[in-house]
């Protein structure tokens, strides 16, 4: 009976976190005009972006209230902290628009700009339409990490290059930002039908260990003798890395930081190592240290992040390939620091879902209406990805007098339109649902990110300036 009673009481309607998101937000937009008054250049580009980025971390800390606390008011101004998020995006793709004569797809830092926008206006129609109001814990965070992506780009508009001077760029880029922003969308859907189709927590536990795991073998690929980690040098003057030759960056290396890393790297995997350890020999308790070494690692995590931005964001080091100390920058690593930032993201995720399964179900909808709400999704984005693919096809005969040049980025579209394409088939002719069609959704949207970003700086190609 108690318990009865106990489901019965009404949700909270607090507006502790509501006051405090929004005097955050306040104080930091008036440090921010106080900042940009003297120049009388307000509605600047930068300034609208950290303008985004200020709303889209208000509504990420709202979110993620309502999934902890499940009060309603907070997704409500979660929503308008979106819309003023969104607002503030669309005035900086309109001003980059103007700057530079044409859409702002000509380069990854314009291609983001116009992904995190499409990604907040799907956040907000998956919201109102489908009421997947917890959608946005999962899609705030990947704007916010787009948006602090994006300050670190190199920014300057620059005429465009011959191939990129034809309609073709706008009606291609356009559709790969649309079909991306939709694949963003339903990996959240996907995971979240995971949730309510009650795939154990240690699962999740043994993905985000997994995924930490890869995030910081990736950043050791710069691990150096001695412990130091090697990161590009960056000229301050031109705002450019610095290149011994064509294609061959200049890396230097910063003491000590790679042993960090490596510890981290342990940390992050010691919850995957105690988890198959207990599926081995059966020992449950061993779970429950896993959860306490998750909120270690994040510690770690933090820890590392902090030594990164301060080693790296303005320091001059040593190279191994050259004589002399050569000054280094965040800007000169972006990817690395999206990287960290996102293993945090995700880890504080699972502590979310740990600690508050129970509500999270309750207030997503049923395993099935998500189940489907994915499936709409892909079937929005596939015939996006299958035209984007037309359209750049036919613009690369009218460039280069080819459809087709097995070019890395051309290859990878055709591998994401692949693993969309087996999603549909075994959808519609096996009548595939549920967790596998989760899983092929979830795989999608890992092979869209390394097409987006992964292929852009790890196999150049014709596609190198985008």
């Amino acid at each position: 009976m108690a318990r009865a009673r106990v489901e019965q009481q009404p949700a909270a309607t607090g507006t502790t976190l509501v006051v405090l998101v929004g005097l955050s937000v306040a104080f930091l937009l008036f440090m921010a005009f106080l900042n940009v008054v003297k120049t009388g250049n307000l509605l600047n580009e930068s300034n609208l972006l950290y303008a985004a980025l200020i709303f889209y971390a208000g509504a990420g800390a709202l979110y993620l209230g309502f999934g902890v606390t499940g009060t309603e008011s907070y997704v409500r101004f979660a929503s308008l902290a979106t819309w003023a998020g969104m607002l503030a995006n669309t005035g900086a793709v309109a001003h980059r628009w103007y700057e530079a004569g044409h859409p702002p797809f000509a380069s990854i830092y314009e291609m983001l700009l116009s992904f995190v926008w499409t990604l907040a206006v799907l956040t907000l129609i998956a919201e109102k339409k489908y009421g997947v109001k917890v959608i946005g814990t999962v899609t705030m965070p990947v704007a916010i990490v787009g948006v602090i992506l994006m300050q670190l780009l190199r920014t300057e508009v620059h005429p465009l290059v011959p191939a990129l001077q034809s309609t073709w760029l706008h009606v291609h880029v356009t559709l790969a930002m649309l079909a991306y922003a939709a694949c963003a969308l339903s990996f959240a859907l996907a995971m979240m039908f995971l949730i309510q189709d009650k795939m154990k927590t240690e699962t999740f536990l043994a993905a985000t260990s997994a995924f930490g795991i890869a995030t910081y073998l990736g950043v050791l690929t710069r691990f150096e003798k001695w412990g130091g980690l090697s990161v590009v040098a960056w000229d301050p003057e031109r705002k450019a890395e610095v290149f011994l030759a064509k294609g061959a960056r200049l890396f230097v290396v910063i003491p000590d930081l790679g042993w960090l890393m490596l510890m981290v790297l342990a940390a992050v995997a010691a919850p995957l190592v105690l988890y198959l350890v207990s599926r081995w020999k059966h020992a449950e308790g061993l779970i429950d240290v896993a959860n306490r070494v998750v909120f270690v690692s994040i510690l770690m995590q933090i820890l590392a992040l902090v030594f990164f931005l301060l080693r790296a964001r303005d320091g001059s080091y040593a190279s191994l390939d050259a004589d002399g100390l050569f000054p280094t920058s965040l800007a000169a690593s972006p990817f690395i620091l999206s990287g960290l930032v996102g293993s945090i993201f995700v880890s504080l995720l699972y502590l979310l879902l740990l600690w508050r399964r129970q509500d999270l179900e309750r207030m997503l909808p049923s395993a099935e209406d998500l189940d489907r709400i994915t499936y709409k999704t892909i079937a929005i984005a596939f015939p996006l990805l299958t035209l984007m693919i037309a359209a750049g096809a036919y613009w690369a005969n009218r460039t280069w007098g080819s459809y087709w040049s097995w070019d890395p980025k051309e290859t990878w579209a055709a591998i994401t339109w692949l693993v969309y394409a087996g999603y549909l088939h075994m959808r519609i002719t096996r009548g595939w649902r549920g967790r596998r069609a989760a899983y092929f959704a979830i795989l999608g949207f890992v092979v869209v990110m390394f097409t987006f970003f992964g292929v852009t700086y790890l196999l150049p190609g014709l596609h190198a300036y985008a």
